[in-house]
């Protein structure tokens, strides 16, 4: 998994199709790209070091902010 400052992490919930979080990556602590990842949660408003398990995912964002799986 790499992520880049500004794409979307997103963290699947227990139910098929429903997303438990998502948030977007603010700060990277690897230059590869690697996890941990700052993370800005949309629902608290918190942010906090995330290390994504099998079931998160990151959305790249395109110039306009346009998803890139």
């Amino acid at each position: 998994m790499r992520g880049r400052v500004g794409d979307e992490i997103v963290v699947r919930g227990t139910t098929a199709g429903v997303i438990a979080r998502d948030g977007e990556i603010i700060g990277l602590h690897h230059p590869d790209g690697s996890p941990p990842y700052d993370v800005l949660w949309a629902d608290s408003g918190r942010v906090t070091l995330y290390f994504p398990g099998s079931d998160a995912r990151i959305c790249h964002l395109a110039a306009g902010g346009d998803h890139v799986r």
